[in-house]
């Protein structure tokens, strides 16, 4: 680390909070500013390049990789806080009327990236040689491809993944670079147009379905909207409501945890139900599921709730590249990118064996792997920037769908592997 070998000391050192936290949020407003201004960052996305700039400036000893602020901070405050905001757009009432088929095919590809986690373990554990850190990121990794980095931020925080989060983050990353160009090519090749029905890549080719070219995919996703003193307020508070309440919640759980002397089945049946239901992001997800389903029209006049959680979730991107060492990422990377890289594959065949088999459009199968894979976000950017308009608002209804089950999915897979 160059800085570290001249002073002695990282540049901004653990106990400068000011200094870091200036860097933190100038990063992460540069990492947005660049994806939505130009095409090549809005692909990358903002969100990789706040990770990579974090990555960058701990790995020439800028700033630490370990002080109170990530930890105590972010992990402790920030996180939790994101997590109900996002999930505010998870009305499963409306989620179940409007998206019809892509819904299926979702919930389709979900199974098939539990299966892709179960069948990557056992492949890897043997050459992987920690198998409970493999298990952590088999965890993480099918809460993040059944949802997405809301889902990832909480299971690696509830299985204290530690230093393994950035190198299954840097894995990811690169796999989804080739993932989504993949789901791109898909649509133009002829195997799939011949095997599929494709009626919004012909509206598109007609010139019947027009959008505004000069706008990347994030600046169309994230346009201005109304927002005031009032909504910020309510936000923050619910946020904070919500999160008080799943800590007492999750406290009536935790102790239904037996010891580790225990054995026999009803060890491991309480073990599992002390796990699950112990953990405080399992029940943000409940009250925040609750919350979004039964008091839709509040919900709908909090405006800002997803700019906000997404930011925050922004913050803790940044923080997890931090830690991210390039030898760590040279050593551990590899295996894990095979990991990542069979989870998507099996959730890949999943979601088109099981359209095609259901004889639903090309566009369908597309849209719903992509949501598993990359989250509503990505899958409406997808849709906006293929033209497919009338797939924007199905795509982030089941995207935000993956937000409530990646949370319930991941837990149950990591405590299965025994993570």
């Amino acid at each position: 680390m160059l800085f570290e070998m001249w002073l002695g000391h990282p540049l901004i050192e653990a106990d400068n909070v000011w200094g870091l936290l200036g860097v933190m949020c100038v990063s992460v407003a540069l990492a947005i500013g660049l994806e939505q201004k130009y095409q090549w960052a809005s692909r990358v996305s903002g969100s990789i390049i706040a990770l990579i700039l974090a990555m960058l400036m701990a790995n020439v000893g800028i700033i630490p990789t370990q002080c109170p602020l990530y930890d105590d901070v972010v992990w402790g405050y920030v996180v939790p806080m994101g997590i109900p905001l996002l999930l505010l757009q998870c009305d499963i009432k409306r989620i179940w009327k409007e998206a019809g088929r892509m819904l299926t095919i979702f919930l389709i590809g979900a199974v098939g990236t539990v299966a892709g986690a179960f069948l990557a373990y056992y492949l890897l554990r043997a050459p992987f040689g920690d198998a409970q850190g493999l298990a952590k990121v088999a965890a993480m990794m099918t809460g993040s491809y059944i949802g997405g980095s809301v889902n990832f931020t909480a299971l690696a925080n509830a299985f204290h993944a530690g230093g393994l989060t950035a190198s299954a983050t840097v894995a990811d990353n690169l796999l989804m670079a080739c993932y989504f160009f993949v789901l791109i090519a898909f649509a133009g090749m002829r195997f799939f147009r011949s095997q599929f029905r494709h009626p919004h890549i012909d509206e598109v080719e007609s010139g019947a379905s027009g959008g505004d070219a000069a706008k990347t995919q994030a600046a169309a996703f994230w346009s201005r909207k109304d927002i005031s003193l009032r909504d910020i307020a309510v936000n923050v508070a619910y946020a904070i409501v919500v999160v008080w309440a799943a800590n007492l919640i999750a406290g009536l759980f935790s102790p239904l945890t037996p010891g580790a002397e225990a054995q026999g089945a009803s060890a491991v049946l309480m073990n599992f139900v002390g796990r699950f239901l112990g953990s405080q992001y399992v029940w943000i997800t409940t009250i925040s599921v609750i919350a979004a389903s039964c008091f839709s029209r509040q919900v709908e006049r909090m405006h800002g709730s997803q700019e906000i959680g997404t930011y925050l979730i922004y913050l803790f991107l940044f923080v997890i590249g931090v830690p991210a060492n390039i030898y760590t990422v040279v050593t551990e990377a590899p295996l894990l990118l095979v990991l990542t890289f069979l989870m998507v594959v099996v959730n890949m065949v999943f979601c088109f064996v099981g359209a095609r088999l259901l004889r639903f459009d090309l566009e369908d199968a597309i849209i719903a792997s992509n949501a598993n894979i990359g989250g509503p976000t990505t899958a409406a950017g997808m849709a906006i920037s293929q033209g497919w308009s009338r797939l924007v608002g199905p795509a982030m209804l089941v995207g935000t769908l993956g937000y409530v089950l990646g949370t319930y999915a991941g837990t149950m897979v990591g405590i299965a592997l025994g993570a």
